[in-house]
């Protein structure tokens, strides 16, 4: 049984790379394609390129034209394009402005997008005197025990939400919140308010607080957070911080195009 499993699993990864060996072969020289050209360009059997196609057209990778029976990249690719250019820009006019709130706040502060159910930092600006926390470029933390995966969860659209309130919702700390109703209800609440704050729910002794940043099309693209211990960022300092985080997302905003 386990030879077989690893046979099986073996063949899927052969698969995807052959998959994504013929999406590579596509050229601005080149645009367009026969099965036999990739079969041959590749080495790959003309019966297993054609079931990869058939595969990627399905899913709108690649599209088959149907005078010449040629292939071409699809629409598909071009949206994923967007989400990449998307997250580029929103870290390059982000970068400054986060600069700005290190320094006027004196905590550590980041840029996260919501990807695969889970909160994605992008950027991060560390203040100068950081403690170990669990957050850093390409670090992927929890949606409903962060306040930036709150904020972005917040402002998906009821499947998403629904989906993820469906699964088991993981305790990080005694104040995590697990129970699906009370999230739903919190997550209306900041949806309202713009703006979470988070206190101990995903490390013990850890505050931070985020904002939703919308680009030209007026969506949620990321969020931006300000995160520090506990004993720093005290009870009466939360009112200016989050007037500050609040007014960096709404800058980042604009520079992204986003009028209110």
């Amino acid at each position: 049984m386990p030879e077989q499993a690893e046979k099986v699993s073996s063949a899927e990864y052969s698969s995807v790379k052959n998959a994504l060996r013929i999406l590579n072969c596509f050229t601005s020289e080149e645009p367009e394609k026969r099965v036999s050209d990739i079969a041959a360009e590749l080495g790959i059997g003309k019966s297993t390129v054609s079931r990869l196609l058939s595969t990627l057209a399905g899913e709108g990778f690649v599209a088959k034209d149907a005078e010449n029976q040629k292939y071409r990249l699809g629409l598909r690719l071009l949206t994923l394009s967007s989400i990449v250019s998307s997250q580029l820009e929103v870290r390059r006019e982000a970068k400054p402005i986060l600069s700005t709130l290190v320094r006027e706040t004196g905590e550590a502060a980041h840029i996260a997008v919501f990807e695969s159910q889970e909160v994605v930092y992008i950027e991060q600006i560390e203040c100068s005197h950081p403690v170990r926390i669990l957050s850093y470029v390409g670090r992927r933390n929890p949606l409903h025990a962060t306040s930036s995966g709150k904020i972005l969860l917040s402002f998906q659209d009821p499947v998403t939400i629904a989906k993820v309130l469906s699964e088991p919702l993981a305790s990080f700390s005694r104040y995590t919140i697990t129970d699906p109703d009370q999230l739903k209800s919190q997550l209306a609440a900041i949806r309202e308010a713009e703006f979470c704050l988070s206190d101990s729910e995903y490390l013990d002794d850890v505050v931070s607080m985020a904002a939703p940043i919308r680009d030209y099309t007026k969506q949620v693209v990321a969020a931006i957070s300000l995160i520090g211990p506990k004993h720093r960022i005290q009870r009466h300092l939360i009112p200016s911080m989050r007037n500050k985080v609040v007014k960096a997302a709404k800058e980042i905003s604009r520079s992204l195009g986003y009028m209110a």
